[in-house]
C-alpha cells in the first residue's frame, strides 16, 4: 500500500497519476510565514466557496508545525480525517472531498467540503396515502438516515456504513435496532455486501440480487419502501434496513409477502377498514390474474361455466371474431402491455393523451373493425386496473397473468388448477434469511395474523411478529 511521503511534490504526482482526469484540479499556495500547502480536488462536485473559506483562507496565518493534527485543527471546517494512504486518498477526491497536502508532512488532510445536490424531501410517486406522513425518501443517502433518525429517537439505532462497487464505491448503510433485530440477520446482510464483487451499484435494485437465497426467483425476497415512516416501522419490528446512496427505494429484509398488502395508510384509519381495503386488494389481484384465463378457459372447454343470458350475449360478440379466444386475449392483453409501456415512457402530458387515444379510440375501432370483441377488452381493461391495487408486485404478477393464459389455453380449467397448485408448493418452499415468505399464513402463526390481511386495533398488537423471531418480543406494555 502506498502511502504519503514527507515531499510535497512527490506526492501531488502520485495523486495524479492515480487520478489523471482534466476535471481533478490542484490548487498551490503558502501561509503567512511561506510554509506550502496544495489542495487536490474533484472540480465539478466540490464546494469551492466552502474550500476557499474553510481551508485556503484559514491557512494563510498558519504558523505551527507540517503535523496533520496540527494542520487540521487550524482549519474552519468541522469534518476533517486525517489519513496516509494514496488510494483512501483518491477515493475521497472522487466522492468530492478535497485533499489538503502540505510540505514536510506526515499525512494528507481530507477536509469534508464536497457539494450536494439533493432534490426536495417530497411525496413518493409511488406510494400516495391520503393520511399518514407524506415524506419520501430522496437520491442523498444523508438526507434518507437523517429522515430515519428523526424518527427513531433512541440510542439503539444503528448506522453502519460500508461501499460497495468496485468503480462506483456506492455508500450503503446498514440500519437495524440492537437488541430488536435479529443478530444473525445482521451479520447474514453485512456478509453479503461484503461478498459482491461488482463494478458499479446505480441503485439499491441492484442489492437484491445479491440478497435474494434465490436470485433468479420471480418471487420477490427483499421488502422495498420510499417512506421513511414505513421504513421505521420495519426497523421496529426487527428488520434489518438498507439505504443505498443515489436512490430513493430503501430495502428492508427479512420480507414477508403480505406486506405488499399492507400499506402506511391502514395504521392511521379504523381497524376496520383497515381490514376491508387489505381483502380488496387481494381479490383484485387474484381476479386481475384468473380472469382473462377463466375466461379463455371457458370459450374453449367448459361454456356451461357461463350463465345462459351471459353465454348468448357473448356468443353474438364473438361471432365474426377471425381469431381463437386465447389468440385474440393475447392479443388484447399484448396492446395493453404495450401502451401502458408507452405511456410511462413518454412525457407526462403527450403519455396522458396517448392512454386516452389507445383506451377508447383504439379499442373501439378494433371491436367495429371485427379484431377482437367486447367481452375481451372488458376482461383485460378489469385485469389490467385490478393489477395496480398491489402496484409493488406488477412485474410478478403480470407474468404470471400470461402464463395462466396460456395454460387455460392449451389446457383449460385443469391447468389453471395445476399451474396454481405449482405455484403456491414454490411459495411455500421459498425462504429468505430464515424467514418463509408465506408466513404468517405457511407456516401458521396465530399472533401474527392479527397484522397479516385482518388487522386488529393496536392495543392487540402487543408483541412483535413471532414471524422475525426478535429478541425483543413486547413492543407494547
Amino acid at each position: 500500500m502506498k502511502t504519503v511521503s514527507g515531499d510535497l511534490e512527490k506526492t501531488k504526482d502520485a495523486l495524479k497519476k492515480l487520478l489523471p482526469a482534466d476535471d481533478i484540479l490542484s490548487f498551490d499556495f503558502r501561509s503567512g510565514s511561506g510554509m506550502r500547502f496544495c489542495v487536490l480536488f474533484a472540480d465539478p462536485i466540490t464546494d469551492k466557496d466552502l474550500l476557499g473559506e474553510q481551508v485556503i483562507r484559514a491557512l494563510k496565518s498558519y504558523a505551527g508545525a507540517p503535523k496533520a493534527e496540527e494542520v487540521s485543527a487550524a482549519l474552519t471546517s468541522p469534518e476533517t480525517k486525517t489519513e496516509k494512504s494514496l488510494d483512501a486518498l483518491a477515493r475521497e477526491v472522487l466522492i468530492g472531498n478535497p485533499v489538503l497536502l502540505f510540505s514536510g508532512m506526515d499525512g494528507a488532510v481530507i477536509v469534508g467540503t464536497k457539494k450536494i445536490f439533493p432534490r426536495a424531501v417530497t411525496e413518493p410517486p409511488t406510494d400516495v396515502a391520503l393520511k399518514g406522513p407524506r415524506e419520501g425518501f430522496i437520491e442523498d443517502f444523508k438526507v434518507n438516515t437523517s429522515l430515519v433518525r428523526r424518527r427513531l429517537k433512541t440510542g439503539e439505532l444503528r448506522m453502519e456504513t460500508t461501499e460497495v462497487g468496485r468503480r462506483s464505491n456506492t455508500v450503503v448503510v446498514v440500519c437495524y435496532l440492537a437488541g430488536t433485530a435479529r443478530q444473525e440477520v445482521v451479520e447474514e446482510v453485512k456478509q453479503k455486501l461484503k461478498d459482491i464483487d461488482i463494478d458499479v451499484i446505480p441503485d439499491s435494485s441492484y442489492l437484491t440480487h445479491f440478497l435474494s437465497s434465490r436470485p433468479y426467483s420471480l418471487v420477490k425476497q427483499v421488502g422495498t419502501t420510499e417512506k421513511p415512516d414505513i421504513f421505521c416501522a420495519k426497523l421496529a419490528e426487527g428488520r434489518v434496513g438498507l439505504i443505498v446512496d443515489g436512490s430513493p427505494i430503501a430495502l428492508t429484509v427479512p420480507y414477508l409477502l403480505v406486506e405488499d398488502f399492507q400499506s402506511s395508510e391502514d395504521y392511521f384509519v379504523p381497524s376496520y377498514r383497515a381490514t376491508f381495503t387489505r381483502l380488496l386488494r387481494l381479490l383484485a389481484l387474484i381476479v386481475a390474474i384468473y380472469l382473462p384465463a377463466f375466461y379463455v378457459a371457458a370459450q374453449l372447454f367448459r361454456l356451461q361455466l357461463f350463465p345462459i343470458k351471459l353465454l348468448l350475449t357473448i356468443a353474438g360478440s364473438i361471432r365474426d371474431i377471425p381469431f381463437s379466444p386465447s389468440l385474440e386475449m393475447l392479443l388484447v392483453l399484448l396492446v395493453l402491455e404495450v401502451l401502458n409501456e408507452a405511456s410511462i415512457r413518454m412525457p407526462k402530458y403527450v403519455g396522458m393523451a396517448l392512454s386516452v387515444v389507445g383506451a377508447l379510440v383504439l379499442g373501439e375501432t378494433a371491436v367495429s373493425a371485427g379484431f377482437v370483441s367486447t367481452p375481451a377488452i372488458i376482461m383485460i381493461a378489469f385485469s389490467g386496473i385490478g393489477l395496480y391495487a398491489v402496484p409493488n408486485l406488477i412485474e410478478q404478477t403480470s407474468v404470471v397473468r400470461l402464463v395462466m393464459l396460456l395454460v387455460a389455453g392449451s389446457v383449460g380449467t385443469y391447468g389453471i388448477i395445476l399451474a396454481t397448485a405449482f405455484m403456491l408448493l414454490y411459495l411455500v418452499t421459498t425462504e429468505n434469511f430464515q424467514t418463509p415468505l408465506l408466513a404468517p399464513f405457511s407456516p401458521v402463526v396465530g399472533k401474527d395474523l392479527r397484522d397479516s390481511l385482518i388487522k386488529y386495533n393496536l392495543g392487540s398488537l402487543k408483541t412483535r411478529p413471532k414471524t422475525l423471531h426478535s429478541p425483543n418480543k413486547r413492543r407494547l406494555a
